[in-house]
C-alpha cells in the first residue's frame, strides 16, 4: 500500500540528511497516515480512509466529509474517494 493521503493526495517527499561534516545522504519524509472511519451525514454511513493528520484537520476545518468532497477535485482524491463522491452527487440531485 502507497503512503498517501487518499483524501488530500499528500505522499511522500524525498531530502537529505545534512551531518555536521555538511556529508548529505538520501532519506524519505513520509506523511502521517492515520486509519479513519468518517461519517458522511448526506448519505448517512460511515467510510475508511487512510489520511494524514494534515488533512483530518483539513476536513474538520471545512465542516466534515461531505463539504470536503464537494470542494475538491477528483485528481487530487483516491478512487475510493470519487466513488464516495459520486454517491453524494447523487443523493443531493435526487
Amino acid at each position: 500500500m502507497s503512503r498517501i493521503c487518499e483524501l488530500t493526495g499528500k505522499g511522500r517527499q524525498v531530502g537529505c540528511n545534512v551531518s555536521h561534516a555538511n556529508n548529505k545522504t538520501k532519506r524519505v519524509f513520509l506523511p502521517n497516515l492515520q486509519n479513519v472511519t468518517l461519517l458522511s451525514e448526506g448519505l448517512d454511513r460511515s467510510f475508511k480512509f487512510r489520511v494524514s493528520t494534515h488533512g483530518l484537520r483539513s476536513v474538520e476545518h471545512n465542516g466534515g466529509l461531505d463539504n470536503w468532497l464537494l470542494k475538491t477535485s477528483d485528481t487530487k482524491l483516491s478512487p475510493r474517494a470519487v466513488k464516495v463522491k459520486r454517491e453524494l452527487k447523487k443523493q443531493q440531485a435526487a
